[in-house]
């Protein structure tokens, strides 16, 4: 299925309809892979569109193709995209990605200094994440918050997470942290510098040379018409002084 005419878009007011047919398909994904995923209601995925934290992805006709929406933990410190679900007729055709892209930039937007996690079983979503920059983490790297945790008892896998105390499970956690990509940028950029310094152009050795010229033609015009000051400034004092004697 060519996704080039597909619509990937922030969601709005309108896409409210979609809500059970995402649920739905949510359920019978897991189903069909016979792994663990939380489960969402139609209320809840409708709630997230209207608060502007969710993503689809449409037919140019308005045919529903794709969803995820943005959780947020510990006052906003972490967000999830959760609930990426693709129409079984549009599956493998890229639309996955441009969802998870947009969803992406819309977190970065809403939420610019929170870290971005995710829990997945799937390859081809950790695939995706690892091209938008997050990186494979422990569990402990992740929200501590006890209500994301507890969206984890739907799940079948949840005894083994029970069992593991938390710490690990079937799901890989992969995280982005803004201020450690920041650095890494910054590092990367400073051995860049260092390894290819610019080179030092004609145009700015003449400027150097030509704004030095500049500035001590400045001074001089400056010390020349100050000494004429005071020449012309000691000359009246003379006259004064002739005109008061006579």
């Amino acid at each position: 299925m060519n996704n080039s005419n597909l619509i990937v878009r922030e969601a709005t007011a309108a896409d409210v309809r979609f809500a059970e047919t995402i649920t739905n398909e949510m359920a019978e994904s897991a189903k069909a892979r016979g792994t663990g995923i939380a489960k969402r209601s139609p209320e809840y995925v409708k709630m997230k569109i209207e608060e502007g934290k969710a993503v689809v992805a449409t037919t140019p006709s308005g045919e529903w193709v794709g969803f995820c929406y943005i959780e947020s933990w510990e006052h906003e410190k972490f967000v999830a995209n959760s609930g990426l679900i693709v129409s079984p007729p549009f599956r493998k055709s890229g639309v996955a990605t441009l969802i998870k892209k947009k969803i992406f930039e819309l977190s970065r937007k809403k939420y610019p200094n929170a870290k971005i996690f995710g829990l997945t079983t799937g390859l081809a979503v950790m695939k995706i994440n690892s091209d938008l920059g997050y990186e494979p983490v422990t569990y402990s790297e992740l929200t501590t918050d006890e209500e994301f945790w507890k969206g984890c008892q739907s799940c079948v896998n949840y005894e083994i997470l029970k069992s593991k105390e938390r710490k690990n499970c079937m799901c890989t956690a992969m995280l982005y942290d803004p201020v450690e990509k920041a650095k890494d940028e910054a590092t990367n950029l400073a051995a860049l510098a260092q390894a290819n310094p610019m080179p030092v152009t004609r145009e700015a050795k003449e400027f150097a040379v030509y704004s030095k010229i500049y500035e001590r033609f400045m001074r001089l015009k400056q010390f020349m018409l100050l000494k004429g000051w005071r020449k012309n400034a000691g000359e009246e004092k003379r006259t004064s002084n002739i005109f008061l004697f006579w």
